[in-house]
């Protein structure tokens, strides 16, 4: 593991610890407000934030599995654990997270009761909104740091590090039906209608399912394999074309087990004269020279091909 990787996971670490702590003090307080007052949105909110302590357990558990090196059963390493349990989070923001919230707010539109003691929702909306907060802005200085001058949502779809942004949405949600669950509960008692409260509910759903189908969206093409950024496919090419015995490097294929892991497989042509010794000697040259420029690249395997071939297989993979 190089030190930029390292750097790169402790700066993830900090980001969900941040965030396990934030909304394991959230949760508290939101189940104590939600048993004290009956409010549904309270509820909700309650189990959003415990459905987010658990999800940053799973994320520390798939940065855990993903840095076990390689070993027999997985010659390439366990870097997709980390995509994995992603997925997995996804998962449980819509069916629990949603999917409880949903179930509430219906219940208390059928079945309304007016809240008790609404100021104890202020309240603990007040300290929720702090410590969600300051987790936030945890994850978003950690998120600017990595996507550099790209937007936010370019950089989450050329991210290969999910531990961030998935942090990063969750705690932007949280936001959300922060501000959803006063305007309900507010709107409630100023107008006596209970069944605000369950809207609320409903609205806070519906934010939680479409976060957590953008982040399924995002872990899965991760979980299935993405290419590289072209331009470390193009510091690999050029590389390959340095060396004197590389007549021309064709193209490369790559593919991500890891945020920091990269997988490559190099077509190259090498110069006429150059006998197996001689091309055995400039793969280990060519391998040294892109780890030592690009830690992230942990594998190479260098296909000797002609020009016409690889053109010819790349028009059949983009017919396709």
């Amino acid at each position: 593991m190089s030190s930029q990787s390292a750097t790169t996971h402790a700066g993830s670490k900090k980001v969900i610890y941040a965030a396990i702590l934030g909304n394991l003090l959230i949760a508290a307080t939101k189940f104590i407000a939600a048993f004290f007052t009956g409010s549904s949105a309270m509820l909700s909110e309650g189990v959003h934030s415990l459905v987010d302590t658990g999800n940053g357990g799973l994320l520390l558990y798939g940065l855990r599995r993903a840095a076990r090196p390689a070993d027999k059963t997985h010659p390439l390493g366990h870097g997709r654990e980390l995509y994995f349990w992603s997925f997995i989070v996804a998962l449980l923001v819509f069916a629990v997270g949603a999917g409880v919230s949903f179930y509430e707010g219906i219940i208390h539109i059928l079945d309304p009761e007016p809240v008790a003691n609404p100021l104890v929702n202020y309240v603990v909306l007040g300290f929720a909104t702090v410590f969600e907060g300051a987790s936030w802005l945890v994850a978003l200085k950690e998120f600017r740091a990595a996507k550099g001058d790209l937007g936010y949502v370019r950089a989450v779809q050329q991210s290969k590090d999910p531990s961030v942004f998935t942090v990063l949405f969750e705690d932007t949600a949280a936001l959300l039906g922060l501000v959803i669950a006063f305007i309900g509960i507010s709107t409630a008692q100023i107008f006596a209608i209970p069944e605000l409260d369950g809207v609320a509910s409903i609205g806070i759903s519906f934010v939680l399912a479409a976060t957590a189908i953008f982040l399924a969206r995002e872990s899965k093409g991760l979980l299935m394999g993405e290419s590289a950024l072209p331009e470390v496919e193009q510091q690999i090419l050029d590389i390959a074309n340095s060396d004197p015995d590389v007549q021309k490097a064709n193209g490369v294929l790559t593919v991500h087990m890891g945020p920091k892991q990269i997988v490559a497989g190099l077509s190259v042509e090498f110069e006429d004269h150059v006998q197996a010794p001689e091309i055995e000697a400039c793969v280990e040259r060519l391998e040294s020279a892109m780890k030592k420029a690009n830690p992230d690249i942990v594998t190479l395997f260098v296909k000797p091909q002609t020009t016409g071939t690889w053109k010819a297989r790349r028009q059949k993979i983009e017919a396709a």
